[in-house]
């Protein structure tokens, strides 16, 4: 038995033996092949470089905005009635004075035909002819007074006739007292025609104003648009019985528009009435400009920043209010910088870097960056004018033999 697996124990070891022995000779030829295969000097890469470039920027603020109207107005009749047209609907472009709804005028003008015939009553009580509107009536030529300084003057010539009589004798006292007596009379109706026309006169300035006012409410049937713009929301219809201070149509203004800005504290000391400002609106290619024209005097505790306002110039129709925008303030000009193309720099756990020709090799550098200014970015530290960096590096490494396009 012992034999048996003392036998079978050295065929095992045999058989390894073997097994190493093909082992070694494989990897021997497969070393030799790779020997064969494999040139003197390691291949290189081809990478295309451009050198770091000094130049200009601007600084600019990026923040985040919704277009409103400067204007938006609920329009509404001064008067009661009925709705007899409206030829603006929603989206309608309207001008300034424009006709946007009326109301049916004919008790308006029944008002106004009543009010004039008062006026020419009120007219004939002061002796004024048809038509005829002085500004001022002369109380003394006005028939009333004119009987009634007749009778006055009349009375006074009976008294002063009744007193001489008496002082001759001639009559009784009480006769100069009756003649007296009516002198006061007759005064008193002068004194009441005198106060008689100017209640005439008041009269008829009364019933001027009635009639303007009669006219003013037979123009008000016409709904003028306040201000041009365009139709938001038409809430009237024709037919319609509608009160003083009902809202029929809403307009807004459209140019220019008004652009409200929530910019951060660490931006509001470099932001000026003035400013240039431009925007985009999604989905739209197309760049649109505007002007910086109030300022917040205060910063907003909660959300640490400074609210700005724009004017959008909107000639076109082109942009909507309550658009959302993107918008770049421009704080400002000039500064000095360096810059690197955006697919040079390689981004990775937030961390910067590029890739530098160094003695035919790559070598990798640390970068911090600035603003972006189109397919450029600044380069803040890392970099010196002149350095020559690695366009789209993609997964390129520090220590590669590289060879550069073109040299």
């Amino acid at each position: 038995m012992f034999q048996v697996r003392e036998r079978k124990h050295g065929q095992w070891l045999l058989w390894v033996a073997v097994a190493l022995l093909f082992t070694g000779c494989a990897s021997q030829q497969s070393a030799s092949k790779a020997s064969a295969s494999s040139p003197g000097k390691a291949a290189s890469t081809r990478v295309r470089v451009t050198p770091v470039t000094a130049g200009s920027i601007s600084r600019t603020v990026e923040v985040n905005g919704t277009l409103a109207a400067q204007d938006e107005v609920a329009v509404a009749f001064k008067v009661t009635g009925r709705i007899e047209s409206m030829p603006v609907d929603l989206g309608d472009l309207v001008k300034q004075g424009q006709v946007i709804a009326t109301l049916d005028k004919t008790d308006l003008r029944l008002a106004v035909s009543q009010s004039e015939a008062a006026l020419e009553q009120a007219r004939a009580r002061l002796g004024l002819a048809p038509g005829v509107d002085s500004g001022t009536v002369d109380i003394q030529k006005a028939p009333l007074v004119q009987q009634a300084r007749a009778s006055l003057e009349e009375a006074r010539l009976a008294r002063d006739r009744a007193r001489q009589m008496m002082d001759e004798k001639l009559i009784a006292k009480a006769d100069y007292d009756t003649a007296e007596a009516n002198f006061q009379i007759a005064d008193g109706r002068y004194q009441d025609a005198l106060d008689e026309i100017r209640n005439r006169q008041a009269t008829l300035l009364q019933r001027r104003s009635e009639l303007e006012l009669a006219r003013q409410m037979l123009a008000d049937a016409e709904l003028r648009a306040p201000i041009a713009g365009a139709v938001l929301m038409r809430a009237g219809s024709v037919g319609q019985f509608v009160a003083p201070g009902t809202s029929v149509v809403t307009l807004v203004r459209m140019h220019p528009l008004r652009l409200q800005l929530p910019v951060p504290e660490r931006a509001a000391t470099g932001v000026r009435i003035g400013q240039e400002i431009v925007l985009q609106l999604e989905n739209d290619t197309a760049s649109y400009r505007g002007q910086v024209t109030r300022l917040s005097p205060a910063i907003d505790p909660i959300n640490r920043t400074l609210m700005v306002e724009a004017a959008i110039p909107n000639e076109s129709n082109r942009l909507k209010p309550g658009s959302f925008v993107r918008a770049s303030l421009v704080t400002q000009r000039g500064d000095e910088a360096l810059f690197i193309p955006a697919d040079s720099l390689v981004v990775f756990a937030g961390i910067e870097k590029v890739y530098l020709v160094s003695d035919g090799k790559s070598a990798e550098r640390l970068v911090r960056t600035g603003r972006r200014d189109g397919n450029r970015i600044e380069v803040v530290e890392g970099l010196q004018a002149g350095d020559r960096v690695v366009v789209q590096p993609g997964s390129l490494v520090g220590g590669v033999p590289i060879t550069v396009e073109g040299e």
